[in-house]
């Protein structure tokens, strides 16, 4: 106890002199940003502070620097902070004065991106719904009522770092600033008022003096001194407005976001590789990976619509806070090789000159300071290239960087670092069903009301859009009508079926006739829209249609996106579907209830007193609630929730939403492939998996929001499902891959050895264990000669050294890690004249 707590009196006395240190001068010229007079070539990452929490920031935050960062950059998310105009949150996840803290502790610095406009998959761009009702405004244009609110959050945001001194200028960590985002894309679609829309954002935000640097992305006439920036997956073709300001990427997508009803998209080391490289050696200083580390959209944050609550991105650290190998170790790499050719980046522009047809050479050099990129930007071929009197072989789609303009210490196609194949060991939820309020399963449960059910409901004529009337309180609306029909109408003769149309501007809809669930419809990511023809069964006399319309995260992107509405706007019909007879319902006086009884009486937290325990669980029907006491399962693995079984809805554990969960919005069969070809231009449809799968089944349960035992899990279940399905999964890791071939540079920090022993050196093979207390207890697979296939489905190839498996035992069993040269001295020579390889696959335990 008296270690721990000397551990956290050390890192409180971090926080407090992390931005205490001296202050210091930030500005920029042609090349880079200049920190205390001197030009820096820096590398930084994305990592949102809500979409994690507080205790995994440190560790995040550590494997970023390890994995060689110099900057974290992250969004300030205004709905987050002001829910309620004049009301301030900057508490638990929001506490981003704490997480810009933490940054400083570690040495790191810090790119703040106020906007306040964000996008970034988040729900209303950032926006605050309130500022919608705002009388007179217009969003993101030459408009007083908006330049208002946007100049003092803005204001506010920079007050408080200066406040705490977390401007570099003040000795603090934070050396760029962002005002605006992306309006590039857009701002023709505000015509005439978006240019001075953009005068008076850089004006504002200069006037602020914080001291450092301001940017904007995607804006090619950013005014002066905003550096105009680049976002995209590849720069290196970007040029900056004014031959004064440095080459700056803000957003390197690392991936791309996964979307409810879609394929999980990647994007290959390799050619993200390829893009860092290519935009350092065409004269680039900054970069920054969107993301580092995606997170978890917990809550209803998302935006979209249609954004999945996994923001993993496939990003160098995984949505659960694990290094994704061989991604962050084949960065980390390219980074340390950028960072050995840092004097030369620095002194002076690249000379560039063609080598041959798709092939490139870019030389910095300025006195005895020599480096040089070699790139090969065809997409099939490899090539040999004559370069300073020497030969280099260059795969297709990759840049060799030599430090010294002679020797190569990385390719970006040839990969050191090793593959880890991660696993989700399933487990049972450990229910209490000792608990007072559930007994049998372990389950209780309360019955969502169909139709209206509150005293704050309320009647009009007519169809409302729905965004404009819930205010984004709550996913749902309900539009409730009840009418008479006559015996002798014409749905009731000859036997005929009704059928109920409906078109609503989405996201989705569920119809209820008479208390009972007829039929529901959806949009997806491409089309909110929903529009659908529901047979139905009337009676004579009173009838009740009740249409429970949900968004799924409201619009963060486009010109106007804060104007796209939601619900049902319609028509409404009923359509006879023998006889041709129509009525149109949509002028009739509906009756509106926002949200959800549910949500008023407190049920998320679990302690309402509505809660009913019986034998015979309620499965499989819609609008339901259910709730569970569990214990955690032991150890400190990741921990995620597998709702396979379940329909739509949103969970919460301890009180806290860890999201909407959808596993049964399954992924188009088509557009997977087993493998994705790093070389040539990526897009985000080029590399997709899960393909006929749920979009999403498992979804983050933080460590720290969890207890060791009576923990509550509470479910709010719109379309049937069966909560004894639910299932644990701890992340672990299954197997560790490497592939060498003898033609790999040597790893780069034999870079810093003499000449003489590089040479003598041979290519290494290294596997590293994940944790400390782990050694490798197996050798699945090990192969010296021409080995085929990717980690977890290698085979021997035509050769294979009889000493292969031998040698890697001896070397790694037993071992946290282990290193191996990759040549014939070590393994014999089993096919000679032929370029041979060393594969390996082991397991830790």
């Amino acid at each position: 106890m008296r270690g721990r707590t000397e551990i956290l009196a050390l890192f409180a006395f971090c926080l407090v002199t992390a931005t205490t240190s001296f202050a210091s001068t930030i500005t920029y010229d042609s090349r880079a940003i200049v920190i205390d007079g001197k030009r820096r070539v820096l590398v930084s990452g994305s990592i949102h502070y809500p979409r994690s929490t507080p205790d995994m920031w440190p560790d995040l935050i550590k494997k970023s620097k390890d994995g060689g960062l110099d900057m974290i950059e992250t969004y300030v998310f205004w709905n987050l902070h002001e829910p309620v105009r004049n009301q301030y949150n900057f508490e638990g996840r929001n506490d981003f004065v704490k997480f810009v803290k933490l940054v400083a502790a570690a040495g790191l610095y810090v790119h703040l991106r106020i906007g306040p406009y964000v996008c970034a998959e988040w729900n209303y761009g950032g926006f605050p719904l309130w500022l919608h009702f705002i009388p007179g405004i217009k969003f993101r244009t030459d408009n007083e009522p908006f330049k208002a609110e946007m100049q003092r959050f803005t204001a506010k945001i920079v007050d408080m770092m200066k406040q705490e001194k977390l401007y570099a200028s003040q000795g603090g960590p934070i050396i760029l600033s962002q005002i605006e985002n992306e309006y590039g894309n857009i701002d023709s679609a505000y015509g005439a008022a978006a240019k001075p829309y953009i005068k008076w954002a850089a004006d504002m935000a200069v006037s602020l003096d914080t001291g450092v640097p301001w940017v904007m992305c995607q804006q090619s006439d950013a005014p002066d001194p905003i550096i105009n920036t680049c976002n995209g997956f590849y720069c290196d073709q970007f040029t900056p407005n004014s031959n004064k300001k440095p080459k700056m990427w803000t957003e390197n997508w690392s991936g791309w976001f996964l979307s409810f009803g879609g394929a999980v998209p990647y994007r290959p080391v390799q050619d993200l590789a390829f893009a860092v490289a290519r935009f350092y050696q065409r004269g680039g200083t900054f970069q920054n990976y969107y993301m580092y580390h995606g997170g978890t959209n917990f809550g209803r944050t998302t935006g979209g619509p249609f954004i999945a609550t996994s923001y993993d991105y496939d990003a160098p650290i995984d949505e659960y806070g694990l290094v994704r190998q061989p991604k962050w170790g084949h960065l980390r790499d390219v980074h340390k090789a950028i960072k050995l050719c840092e004097e030369a980046l620095i002194a002076t522009d690249p000379t560039i000159s063609s080598l041959g047809p798709n092939l490139e050479a870019a030389v910095y050099k300025t006195g005895s300071v020599c480096s040089a990129f070699l790139a090969n930007v065809d997409i099939k071929s490899d090539a040999t290239v004559k370069f300073n009197g020497s030969s280099y072989l260059l795969p297709a789609w990759s840049v060799s960087i030599l430090p010294d303009c002679k020797n190569v210490v990385l390719n970006t196609a040839k990969i050191n670092s090793q593959t880890v194949i991660p696993s989700f060991m399933h487990e049972s939820l450990n229910i209490n069903a000792n608990s007072t309020d559930s007994i049998g399963t372990g389950w209780s449960w309360v019955n969502e009301p169909v139709g209206i059910s509150k005293a704050s409901a309320f009647s009009k004529l007519g169809l409302l859009e729905q965004i404009n009337t819930t205010a984004d309180k709550s996913d749902y609306l309900w539009y409730s009508l009840s009418m008479d029909i006559k015996g002798d109408e014409p749905f009731l003769q000859d036997g005929s079926q009704t059928v109920l149309h409906v078109e609503s501007l989405g996201h989705s809809l569920h119809a209820f006739i008479n208390g009972k669930l007829a039929g529901s419809g959806t949009g997806n990511s491409g089309n909110a829209k929903v529009k659908v023809d529901i047979p139905i069964t009337v009676v004579p006399g009173k009838n009740t249609i009740d249409l429970l319309s949900l968004t799924v995260g409201l619009q963060n992107y486009g010109a106007f996106f804060d104007l796209s509405g939601a619900g049902v706007t319609g028509p409404v019909k009923l359509n006879g579907l023998n006889n041709g007879s129509s009525i149109d319902l949509s002028s009739q006086q509906w009756t509106y209830q926002v949200g959800l009884k549910g949500e008023d009486s407190g049920l998320p937290s679990g302690s309402s007193s509505e809660w009913i325990s019986q034998s015979g669980l309620l499965k499989n029907q819609p609008l339901i609630w259910y709730k569970t006491n569990f214990d955690a399962p032991t150890g400190n693995v990741p921990i995620a929730l597998d709702f396979t079984g379940m329909g739509k809805g949103e969970a919460w554990v301890n009180g806290q939403s860890i999201g909407r969960y959808w596993p049964t919005y399954i992924a188009p069969s088509g557009g997977c492939t087993d493998s994705c070809n790093y070389r040539g231009p990526y897009g985000a449809d080029k590399c997709r998996n899960n393909c006929g799968k749920p979009s999403q089944k498992l979804y983050h349960v933080p460590r720290s929001w969890l207890q060791p035992s009576g923990n509550i899990l509470v479910l709010f279940e719109e379309i049937g499902g069966d909560p004894t399905q639910l299932a644990f999964a701890t992340r672990q890791t299954g197997s560790l891959c490497s592939h060498v071939s003898e033609s790999h540079p040597l790893p780069v920090d034999m870079w810093s050895l003499d000449s003489e022993t590089r040479k003598a050196s041979n290519s290494t093979l290294s596997l590293s264990c994940p944790s400390l207390n782990q050694v490798i207890s197996s050798i699945k697979f090990a192969s010296y000669g021409t080995p085929l296939g990717t980690c977890g489905s290698f085979s021997p190839g035509r050769c294979s050294s009889s000493k292969a498996r031998s040698i890697v035992h001896k070397a790694c069993f037993g071992s946290t890690s282990c290193s191996i040269g990759v040549s014939t001295s070590m393994f014999g020579d089993p096919c000679k004249g032929v370029k041979k390889s060393l594969a390996v696959e082991v397991s830790c335990a």
